[in-house]
């Protein structure tokens, strides 16, 4: 399925990869969690604008936490969500990062902001697709029922 108009929208909007992930997560289960999705803005920019990890992979990491994660003091950890973490950060490194040179913003977008507009939506889209295939895969229901 194309996300691409969907994500390019959120953009516009000014959110960024961490952000939009997370948005089209909740989007599936009709929800809205503006908290959640103001927290995701740490990630932007490789964490904090520092270069570091992309955006995408954290927030997608986050989107599979979001459906799997402890959510309760009593609740048991779900060792899916450690497998999916894998699955993602291994097939991140092998697709994304070896296409530009590392998994890290500074990486991906070689050192030019400009290079944004152009890269990373497609790179959301593909972290997006990963996530919610890791998701069936394993159990999960994207739509919350």
């Amino acid at each position: 399925m194309d996300n691409l108009p969907e994500i390019l929208k959120y953009g516009q909007q000014g959110f960024f990869c961490s952000q939009v992930l997370l948005l089209m997560g909740l989007d599936l289960q009709g929800k809205s969690n503006p908290e959640l999705v103001r927290s995701m803005q740490a990630l932007a920019g490789g964490i904090g604008f520092s270069g570091h990890n992309c955006g995408a992979l954290t927030g997608g990491a986050c989107l599979l936490g979001y459906y799997a994660g402890r959510d309760a003091g009593n609740d048991e950890d779900d060792d899916r969500l450690s497998l999916m973490l894998i699955d993602l950060v291994d097939w991140f490194t092998r697709e994304i990062g070896g296409k530009y040179g590392g998994i890290d913003c500074d990486n991906i977008l070689s050192g030019r902001k400009e290079e944004y507009a152009v890269r990373c939506p497609v790179i959301v889209q593909a972290v997006f697709q990963k996530c919610k295939e890791l998701l069936v895969d394993y159990g999960f229901d994207l739509y919350g029922n």
